[in-house]
């Protein structure tokens, strides 16, 4: 590896969660000086330690953002991990650049502000990478997990929830639902998939199935599904039955943690994909 090479930038947005963690772990182990762009009340404190250098913004201060990149040099750059979505109603404090992008974006849903943004940085010579370009190894992995399987009936409310949760995607409201009995008991949207999990299985009793899958126009620069031992916690807790995620499309994090957890609480944990033809297997 060149001198140039291990001193090469490279763009961490980061929001909450492990997910900026890894990244910037993976980076650096390719090579790469890590510029993080940190959101105050999201991301952990601990990515100061893993980052060449951080700059802490808070939501909407995109030319907060862009000036940071370019002293650092920064061309190349990825989003990483999560904003809680609600706090665009009480904690945003754009700076001119964001007011300006937040004027014209029409529909203000996931996709369309994160494809505003970064649309907005590359204008600015910032070439967004996928995500996931460190970090293949996390993708959610195709069969059952876990040593319960599911039933002949689980898995008709997988497929139906799959059909709901494609559509759901399709107009970009959420990326989950909570299903039972061939009956939707809640829909992702703002809120989260915990929250989901908790709203549907109120109605549910318990056996409630999760299905979780990418949206249709998926992009994978940004917002990729994604579970790990916190999701399983949540739905062991409210006496669910199923997660069913669409395998090579979302992200698995803790994967023995949240394998043994889901075991402990006799819970289905699986990765499907889907064929041409709508045709799911595991």
């Amino acid at each position: 590896m060149t001198d140039q090479k291990r001193t090469t930038p490279i763009g961490l947005i980061a929001g909450g969660g492990q997910f900026p963690l890894l990244f910037a772990e993976a980076a650096r182990a390719r090579g790469r000086r890590v510029v993080a762009i940190a959101h105050v009340n999201e991301t952990a404190g601990k990515l100061e330690e893993l980052a060449d250098v951080t700059c802490w913004v808070k939501l909407g201060q995109l030319g907060k953002i862009i000036s940071h990149f370019r002293r650092e040099k920064v061309t190349e750059a990825v989003f990483a991990g999560t904003i809680t979505k609600t706090r665009i109603f009480h904690d945003i404090l754009p700076d001119l650049k964001g007011m300006t992008l937040w004027g014209k974006i029409d529909k203000r849903q996931d996709d369309a502000i994160l494809r505003a943004v970064a649309a907005t940085l590359e204008e600015e010579g910032i070439q967004i990478l996928a995500s996931t370009c460190f970090l293949d190894h996390l993708f959610f992995p195709q069969g059952v997990l876990t040593r319960k399987r599911p039933s002949a009936e689980q898995m008709d409310d997988i497929r139906f929830g799959w059909t709901i949760a494609r559509e759901v995607g399709r107009l970009d409201i959420g990326q989950c639902v909570v299903v039972r009995g061939r009956s939707v008991l809640a829909v992702e949207a703002i809120e989260g998939t915990d929250a989901a999990i908790r709203r549907g299985s109120e109605l549910a009793g318990s056996g409630a199935v999760v299905v979780k899958l990418k949206k249709p126009n998926q992009d994978f620069r940004f917002d990729l599904p994604a579970t790990g031992a916190t999701t399983i916690e949540t739905l062991a807790a409210v006496k669910g039955a199923v997660l069913a995620v669409e395998a090579g499309q979302s992200l698995l994090f803790d994967r023995a943690a949240m394998v043994s957890a889901a075991d402990r609480a006799g819970l289905v944990v699986m990765g499907l994909v889907e064929d041409e033809q709508g045709t799911l297997t595991y």
